[in-house]
């Protein structure tokens, strides 16, 4: 009985993760629409935004990363 419950806890975080990432790319697809629609961006200008976002959200988090796997924040 043990094995099917971590079976089904395994299979609800799976969906739970699917799920956020669905609710992530709805939000993004929402903030393309409002970034050309209302603001006037145009969409090479949009896809420019997310990029320079990713990468700057990447740098960050490895910074960050590095940081705390040298101690270098304590």
């Amino acid at each position: 009985l043990k094995d099917v419950f971590s079976y089904f806890f395994l299979l609800c975080f799976r969906m739970s993760s699917m799920s956020a990432l669905f609710q992530l790319s709805m939000w993004i697809r929402h903030c393309h629409g409002y970034l050309t629609e209302n603001v006037g961006i145009p969409v090479w200008g949009s896809y420019a935004v997310f990029a320079l976002a990713t990468l700057f959200s990447g740098l960050i988090l490895g910074l960050v990363s590095g940081a705390l796997e040298t101690d270098w924040l304590v």
